[in-house]
Order: C-alpha cells, then sequence, then structure tokens
C-alpha cells in the first residue's frame, strides 16, 4: 500500500509497563507535629576524640596493668587447676578399696550375751558388720543426706555454697569463719572419718583419742588437704559408695561404730529394719553422739528426732501422713538398751577374761555368760526399794549385792546404788571389807568335819587368851552377856563371840583358815584368835562364793561369769567354762549338819529378818567392829545371794547391823528371785527336835598346842580335809 511518498516508521514494540516514576516519601509528622530527625550516621572514619596527654599516659598504663594481671590470672588459674587435678589424681590412687575403708577401729569389741542368748552388754567400740547404701533402711540413708548434707548427689565433693553460707553463720554469731559450722559435706566428712588417709599408729605417741582429736582439728591447711581428699574419694567412688564407707565410719554414740552397730546397740534389730523415727533418731546423733543419745537422754534425743523428721518431710522424702506417723510414734529402745543394766557384771567379765581377747582386743568377741537378766532386775529392786523406804534421805551409805548358784555361776551383781553404770568402782568384787561375824561358819565348818557335831555343847562364859607380842586379850559377845553352856547350833544361830573364839582355839587356827581359803576366801586371813571373828578382809563375791560351797555338800566353789567366748562369725568357742565346782572341802555330813544350823540362824536366830515364807533358807549375819560394815550372806536350795552394807569412807553405820538392813535386802531379793519357783527343801539334817543343853557339862580348858584335837578329844575323821592334811604330816 502507497505510503504516500513518505517514510515509512520504525517497528518498536507496545510498551506494556509504565515507567516507575521516582517519589518523594513525605515525611510523617510525629506527635508533636514535627518531622522525626533523621538518624545520624556514625561517622566511621572519622578521628577518635584524643585524651589530654596528663590523662592519656596514666590511663594507658591501668590498662597495660590490667592485662598483663589479667593474663597472669589466666595463668595462674590454668596451672592451679591442672595442679588441683594432678593432686586430687594422686590422691585418688592413693586411697584404697572400699572393702579396707568401712571398719576404722584400732580395736575390736565385746558383745556380751545373758544364760539365754540375749544380748544385755557391750564393751570395746562395736562394729556390727557391713552395711551398704543400698542394704541400709532407705529411711536411714535419706534421713542422713537431708540432715548432713542435702546437696549430695549434685556436688563434686565440696560445696562452695554450703561454706560460704557456713562462714557467714560463724561471722554473724561472733566466732571466726572457721569455727563452729564448717559447711562439710558428707564426702568431707568422710574425709576427716578416714583421717585423709592417714591410718592411726600406736608408736607415734599419740593416743588413739589425740589421734582422732588431730584428725578433726580445723585450719586452713587442713581443710585444703580436706578438700582435696575429699574431691579424690569422689573421683575414686560412686556416691553411693562413698555414703557407705561414712554409714559404717560414722560414730553413733554408746561405743558403736557404724549403722549397723547402732542399730543393734539402741533397738535391738538390724540397720535394714529401721523405721522414719529409729532412722531419724540416729541421724540425729552425728552432731553430737554423746549429747543426743537415746541412752543418756531420751527427751533430748527425741526432740533431735523431729527436727530430722522435718527435714526429711520438707525435702520429700517423707510424705506428710508418714511424717506425722513417725511423730506420733517415737523410737522405742530395746529392753537391754532401756535396762542399761549389768553393768558391774559386765566389768567384772571383762577383767576376768584375758585381755588380748577382753580389754585389748583386737578382733570382734562374742562372750556368753552366767548373766540373769531378771534376777538382776530383782537385786536392783530390792536395793531400791529398802534404800527408798528405810534409809533417810541423803544418806551416802552403799550396798552391794552378789546372787549365784550353788555351782558359782554369778547370775546378778550389783556393785553400789547407783546402777546403771559402766565403769565404776564395784563394791561386790573391788572393795575388801572385814566380814565380822558372817566367817563364824567356817569355824563351825571346820569343828564338824573333825567331829564335833551341832548339838554338842560349849561354855559361853569370860575368857583371856595371851596373845604374843600383844599381851592378853579378852573377846566379849555383842550383848555383853554370858550364857553358860549352849548348844553349837545356839551358838551360831545368835552369833555368839566366846564360843566361836573357843571353838577355833579348840579346833585350831590353821585348820580354820585351811577351811575358809579353801572354800574361796582368798585373802591374807588373820593369825591370832580373832580370826574368829571375822577381822580379816574379802570382798563380797568370795564370800558369796564361799556359802556356796556350803550349799553345795561341801565343796569349794569358784565365782565365775564366763561360759563361752568365741569370734564374730565363727561357730567353734575358743574358751569354754562347764562349772565352777572345785575339790571338796568337808564332808557331805558336816556340810548338811552346818546348813540346818545356818537355817537356825534365820529361823529363830539373829537372821530372822531374812525369813521367807513358805521357803527354807538359810544364812549368817556378820557386824564389824564399831559397825563400820554389816553384812548378810545366804541360801535357798536354788541360789545363793550376799550382801554388803556400810560406807566407801569407813564411818560407822549407825542402827545397822548384818541382821537389819542387809537381812531385809537379801529377804526382798530372793523374794523377787524366787517368786516364779516352787519351794525346794535345803539339803539339811533334819532333826526330831532343836539341839538343847541337857545338863551343864563342863568345857573343855583350851589347848592351842595340840591344834588337831579340839573340844572333847575328838579325833577327825580319816575322809575329811583335815584328816587328809594330818595322814599327810603323819600326825596323830
Amino acid at each position: 500500500m502507497a505510503q504516500n511518498g513518505k517514510r515509512r516508521p520504525p517497528l518498536v514494540a507496545d510498551k506494556r509497563y509504565a515507567k516507575p516514576q521516582k517519589t518523594r516519601k513525605k515525611p510523617t509528622k510525629g506527635s508533636s507535629g514535627k518531622p522525626p530527625r533523621k538518624p545520624r550516621r556514625a561517622a566511621r572514619n572519622k578521628p577518635r576524640r584524643q585524651l589530654p596527654l596528663i590523662l592519656a599516659l596514666p590511663w594507658a598504663l591501668i590498662r597495660w596493668v590490667f592485662r598483663i594481671f589479667f593474663r597472669l590470672g589466666m595463668v595462674t588459674a590454668v596451672i592451679a587447676a591442672l595442679g588441683l587435678g594432678a593432686a586430687v589424681w594422686y590422691t585418688s590412687s592413693s586411697i584404697p578399696p572400699l572393702s579396707e575403708l568401712v571398719d576404722g577401729r584400732a580395736k575390736g569389741s565385746v558383745t556380751m550375751l545373758d544364760r539365754y542368748g540375749s544380748t544385755y552388754a557391750w564393751r570395746g567400740n562395736q562394729y556390727g558388720g557391713l552395711v551398704t547404701a543400698d542394704t541400709v533402711s532407705t529411711h536411714l540413708k535419706n534421713a542422713v543426706v537431708a540432715t548432713e548434707d542435702r546437696r549430695f548427689y549434685r556436688h563434686f565433693g565440696v560445696s562452695p555454697r554450703g561454706i560460704a553460707s557456713a562462714i557467714r553463720i560463724n561471722m554473724s554469731e561472733g566466732r571466726g569463719p572457721l569455727e563452729g559450722h564448717g559447711g562439710s559435706t558428707i564426702t568431707q566428712q568422710t574425709a576427716k572419718l578416714l583421717c585423709l588417709g592417714t591410718p592411726y599408729d600406736s608408736s607415734s605417741g599419740m593416743s588413739e583419742r589425740e589421734y582422732e582429736e588431730d584428725c578433726r582439728r580445723s585450719s586452713l591447711s587442713r581443710k585444703a588437704k580436706e578438700a582435696i581428699y575429699a574431691m579424690a574419694l569422689e573421683a575414686k567412688f560412686t556416691k553411693d559408695e562413698i555414703l557407705t564407707i561414712y554409714l559404717n565410719r560414722a560414730y553413733f554414740g554408746g561405743g558403736s561404730y557404724g549403722a549397723e552397730a547402732a542399730a543393734g546397740r539402741y533397738y535391738g534389730i538390724s540397720a535394714s529394719e529401721l523405721g522414719p523415727a529409729e532412722s531419724a533418731t540416729l541421724a540425729g546423733l552425728l552432731t553430737a553422739p554423746s549429747t543426743y543419745s537415746p541412752t543418756a537422754s531420751m527427751d533430748r534425743s527425741w526432740a533431735r528426732a523431729l527436727t530430722v523428721i522435718k527435714l526429711m518431710e520438707v525435702q520429700g522424702y517423707l510424705s506428710p501422713t508418714e511424717a506425722e506417723y513417725a511423730r506420733q510414734n517415737p523410737a522405742q529402745l530395746s529392753e537391754a538398751a532401756e535396762r542399761k543394766a549389768g553393768g558391774y557384771f559386765a566389768d567384772w567379765v571383762m577383767g576376768e577374761g584375758p585381755s588380748f581377747l577382753t580389754r585389748d582386743t583386737t578382733e570382734d568377741v562374742i562372750i556368753r555368760t552366767t548373766y540373769d537378766q531378771q534376777i538382776q532386775t530383782a537385786a536392783e529392786e530390792a536395793l531400791k526399794h529398802i534404800f527408798d523406804t528405810k534409809v533417810s534421805d541423803g544418806s551416802e551409805a552403799q550396798a552391794a549385792i552378789v546372787v549365784m548358784s550353788a555351782d558359782g555361776a554369778v547370775r546378778a551383781m550389783v556393785g553400789g546404788r547407783k546402777t546403771k553404770v559402766s565403769g565404776a568402782f564395784n563394791r561386790a568384787t573391788q572393795a575388801m571389807r572385814q566380814t565380822g561375824s558372817a566367817f563364824k561358819p567356817f569355824i563351825y565348818a571346820a569343828a564338824l568335819d573333825l567331829g564335833w557335831s551341832y548339838s554338842d555343847v560349849i561354855v559361853d562364859e569370860p575368857i583371856t587368851i595371851n596373845v604374843p607380842g600383844s599381851g592378853p586379850w579378852s573377846p566379849q559377845n555383842y550383848t555383853r552377856k554370858y550364857y553358860g553352856p549352849v548348844t553349837l547350833t545356839t551358838a551360831l544361830k545368835n552369833s555368839l563371840n566366846i564360843p566361836a573364839v573357843k571353838l577355833s582355839e579348840n579346833v585350831g587356827r590353821e585348820n580354820v583358815r585351811t577351811v575358809a581359803s579353801y572354800f574361796g576366801i582368798d585373802s591374807d586371813l588373820a593369825a591370832g584368835p580373832a580370826l574368829a571373828l571375822g577381822v580379816s578382809e574379802t570382798n563380797l563375791l568370795q564370800m558369796t562364793g564361799a556359802f556356796a560351797g556350803i550349799l553345795n555338800g561341801g565343796s569349794a566353789v569358784e565365782p565365775y561369769g564366763l561360759v563361752e567366748l568365741s569370734l564374730l562369725g565363727e561357730s567353734q568357742p575358743l574358751m569354754e567354762q562347764e562349772g565352777g565346782i572345785g575339790k571338796r572341802v568337808i564332808q557331805t555330813a558336816a556340810a548338811e549338819q552346818l546348813v540346818y544350823m545356818m537355817n537356825q540362824v534365820i529361823e529363830s536366830g539373829t537372821g530372822s529378818r531374812a525369813k521367807l515364807e513358805g521357803r527354807e533358807a538359810a544364812g549368817k549375819t556378820g557386824t564389824t567392829n564399831s559397825v563400820r560394815d554389816a553384812w548378810f550372806v545366804g541360801f535357798t536350795a536354788d541360789y545363793v545371794a550376799g550382801v554388803w552394807m556400810g560406807y566407801d569412807d569407813n564411818t560407822p553405820l549407825k542402827g545397822v547391823t548384818g541382821g537389819g538392813l542387809p537381812a531385809e535386802i537379801w529377804r526382798e531379793t530372793m523374794m523377787r528371785v524366787h517368786a516364779d519357783l516352787p519351794p525346794r527343801p535345803l539339803p539339811m539334817i533334819r532333826p526330831e527336835m532343836a539341839p538343847v543343853v541337857v545338863e551343864d557339862v563342863p568345857d573343855q580348858p583350851i589347848n592351842p598346842g595340840n591344834i588337831f584335837n579340839g573340844g572333847n578329844n575328838r579325833a577327825p575323821r580319816e575322809d575329811s580335809l583335815i584328816g587328809v592334811i594330818q595322814n599327810i604330816l603323819g600326825i596323830n
């Protein structure tokens, strides 16, 4: 198509999009109506503002010093960390295995069982056996953690927060930062119990007590070593293994080391059987074992336990219901722990046994004894009853009681008015006192064995004996009266002095001394005629044992308390004792006459206040010169008992004789001892009628030179002890 002479226009594409136009954003007005300011752009290339030279130089110096010290601190910290790590590693490598750390005692222990096999006393450092964090009662484990270290399972052996808190408390209470609260974790306490790995050495010159005190002293250097050792324990053992060491080595009071010993000592059960109340009580002991011991003060101990129960509840170890039940049901001591009886008896057995197995033992020993807890209780109650009802308040008079079987097996022992003791002065075994007329049965024993009879007559009349070196001696009866011809039975039951002296001189003092010593009076018996009046000294245990010899038919008795001794865990005993009866001293016939004569002492003589209703008994009173000692020793067919009363400083008793308060104590004791026993007859003669003086029989003159032929020219029996001695010596 023609273009009418014009050029064709160039072909171009359609403009589909408009070219964007540049728009200028209008500034918005602020609340004030003015547009906001433009942000200032940092002048990066603008030079910094220079400080004046006088200030720039010190500032540069400060920055330089700071950088130096910072770098030195970092280097020091790294070196210290490396050193600490090396110390912990080295200490950890030197720590023995777990099995060697659970029992740290230097000595062993002694556990005593009564005649029926029940535990009644402990001596030495008790260790009941290994417990672990898995086998011990969960309640005890939780109580210890809640009380001693609630962050135990979260720290690395040392608790900086606990240390800071302890320092703050100490400073606020006016003490030094390391005095009082230590902020120690259970791991640190375990380190102390291990004495930082230094075992006790007896050759060091330190006692065991001094060693323990040194292990527990607080100082900055000691705390540092303790921290390193604690971290080493954490590196060596698991948390439960550390807790195992702690639960086995911690002291819980009463000589008990470790949870197992404490559970047995206080509650008579295993540590695995402890409930919340018992566990709280034991955990409370760890702070101050002597102060919070339940055997020392139950009220104080339980008050501390209530605090532990509260901590267990707050930390979630006990539910509110469990905690309330524990509060309403306090822990109850075992019968043996509650009584705390048998202390005198246990101390005596410890002294009688071999020292390397009792007092100085390094092993754990079990001793089965002759002790009877019911008889012990009977004796203690009898003593208390008499002193409460018949002795004036404030009196410092003392008394002792021994009860034994006829073979010498000691069943009970009271060594003084304070009965719940350990290591106290034992008046039954340690007090050597004159026996007074309680010695007279041995004079009559010698005479009866020589052929005298219970019905023979002797004249009670004034006598004077010339004692070489001392001059004339004229004994008197207690009543200051003379009774003329009397039978031996009457002379003994009324405790007449002159017939006893005359009989002793006729029988021979040496014979009397021999009979008494063979019966067990192991002391320096007097050599003069006053021997007959009991001026020699002995103790209550020996006297009671000598009377047991009369009861058993005339054989010597050795009082004993140890029946069997064995090591813990061993089935075969190391020592055994079957009985205390020894050789025969007088013949059975003589013993039966003597028992009858002593029975009359109680039936109608000086010992009538000891009479037991419905039960035969025999005995003898004893009162020394100036009434410094009063005795009553006697027996039934079942038991022998001896009672002594007096002052420790030998002050004379007021209004007391052997037939008074001692006889009443004896009676109260034997009534309780025999409460459940049927009556049994005494082994004695039973004449149809009591012996009487038929006619005046002139007494034979005293002939001290002929010591083997006594009154009425009687010859000793050939089978008697005295007859045997005469045969050996060739004396007719």
